[in-house]
């Protein structure tokens, strides 16, 4: 086993201009798209997952922000990278996120007082109880 791991900690630990450390420290101030997109990804698959797994009308309120905080974040890096290659588009990202914030907060506000009504009348703000639309 140390045999395989020995050229893995040589390609590691060679001298160069920067040492291993050094390149990961300088990664992590400049990082580029492929580290957004990840965490992007991340941000989305949790936030799906919340919808999906939850009962609580709450938690899914917030998974559904995580969902949208997610296409904030890949918009942004998007604009970012197009920033840096001189791309006349490169504002395009600002714009949208700025209007899904705008549609996330409208989407808490009246999902907040859909829950204070639904609570009021139902005493639950647990999904599967909630049936005012069944016939």
């Amino acid at each position: 086993m140390s045999s395989l791991l020995t050229p893995i900690f040589a390609l590691l630990l060679q001298d160069e201009s920067l040492g291993w450390l050094q390149r990961i420290g300088l990664g992590l101030k400049h990082p580029d798209l492929s580290k957004f997109l990840v965490i992007g990804a991340l941000l989305f698959i949790i936030g799906v997952a919340g919808v999906l797994t939850r009962r609580n009308i709450i938690v899914i309120f917030m998974s559904i922000e995580l969902i949208l905080n997610a296409a904030n974040l890949n918009f942004i890096a998007f604009s970012r990278y197009l920033h840096d290659t001189g791309s006349p588009s490169a504002v395009a990202g600002q714009v949208f996120t700025v209007f899904i914030i705008v549609v996330a907060a409208a989407e808490a506000a009246i999902g907040l007082g859909i829950v204070i009504a639904l609570y009021r009348n139902k005493e639950t703000i647990w999904a599967d109880e909630i049936d005012l639309l069944k016939w």
